[in-house]
């Protein structure tokens, strides 16, 4: 309450040239769905995504769902939206007539996503299609996705710089104080692993183990998932840090920031490969066995993973960690498919 013979700031009628919204202070909200429509239909419309003999062109933003709005509440701006997208896209390679015809859905685009947590998932129209066409696939799932998601970026960026002008407005004196506030999505996100406190191990302490099931469908051939294991450069994608793979028996597995380490044991591409698998917080010299089965269908894989020899205390946040920094950080890099949230490590 303001003490006698002073006003309430929130009650003082400030000169405005306007006379509107005086500080700010009233809830005032423009709809960006139409215009969220009609930037996306120009980033996206003729895109043209190219890799060597390979290029793709997206011809449309074929669906639009959900809306988008921006609101300003004691000058602050709000940004909310939760769109579901589909672009067309046509691949061709050099030497070929053949043309190759896919889709893109984005299911999830939403201020309660992080740019990197956005679902990017790309399909052909013809699961059946031949060599082109997976080449073709395989380009838009590394690539394409990279270009989609920096369009997104800038779909994003434009709506908190350019639509929000006017909402908020000056004050006396012409200042103009703005205080953004928008939901996860960090156009300038980091990713960083942060390992929990290690755990003091004791070599030749009885240990209690179990076993780990889990499985995963990815939508990708089990050739393109087994190189994600496999190679190091794919490794380092999904895992965003330094990795060592030697895909070898007997080859070294380092990762994580060094907090997972191993050794390959079983190589059979596409479709088997069999691994020693420690966390750094596990008792002293303690490893379990990883073995991983590849089953391709028409149009994805399942991936059927047994570990075995897991101490039992840790058995919850190992499922946790394998969901999170591996089967979801896949999808999410490569564009492998829906992602499901969770902890671990």
């Amino acid at each position: 309450m303001a003490k006698w013979g002073e006003g309430d700031p929130r009650w003082i009628v400030e000169e405005r040239p306007d006379a509107t919204n005086v500080n700010n202070w009233h809830w005032t909200e423009k709809d960006a769905t139409q215009w969220s429509k009609d930037k996306l239909n120009a980033l996206f419309t003729n895109l043209e995504i190219e890799d060597t003999i390979l290029s793709v062109t997206i011809t449309e933003v074929s669906k639009f769902e959900g809306d988008a709005v921006v609101n300003n509440r004691k000058a602050k701006l709000i940004f909310i939206y939760d769109l579901n997208l589909e672009l067309s896209w046509e691949g061709r390679c050099a030497g070929s007539d053949e043309v190759v015809k896919g889709k893109v859905e984005i299911p999830n685009l939403s201020e309660e996503n992080d740019l990197d947590e956005i679902v990017i998932d790309v399909m052909l129209s013809d699961p059946t299609s031949g060599f082109v066409a997976e080449k073709i696939k395989a380009m838009m799932r590394s690539k394409g996705v990279d270009v989609i998601r920096d369009k997104l970026s800038d779909y994003l960026n434009a709506l908190r710089a350019d639509y929000s002008q006017g909402l908020i407005l000056p004050t006396k004196g012409g200042n103009l104080n703005v205080t953004s506030t928008k939901g996860k999505t960090g156009l300038n996100k980091t990713s960083t692993y942060h390992p929990p406190k290690q755990d003091a191990g004791t070599s030749g302490v009885k240990i209690n183990t179990t076993n780990l099931t889990m499985e995963e469908e990815f939508k990708c051939t089990a050739y393109e998932l087994y190189r994600v294991f496999t190679v190091q450069d794919m490794v380092q994608a999904f895992s965003q840090g330094p990795a060592e793979i030697v895909a070898e028996i007997g080859g070294k597995i380092l990762m994580l920031d060094t907090n997972v380490s191993g050794k390959f044991l079983t190589l059979n591409p596409p479709d088997r490969l069999e691994f020693s698998w420690r966390f750094k917080s596990w008792p002293a010299e303690h490893y379990s066995k990883v073995s991983m089965t590849l089953d391709q269908t028409n149009d994805s894989t399942k991936l059927k993973m047994i570990q075995e020899g897991v101490p039992e205390a840790e058995l919850e946040r190992t499922r946790a960690g394998w969901q999170r920094y591996y089967f979801d950080a896949i999808k999410r890099t490569f564009g492998f498919g829906a992602i499901l949230s969770g902890g671990g490590f």
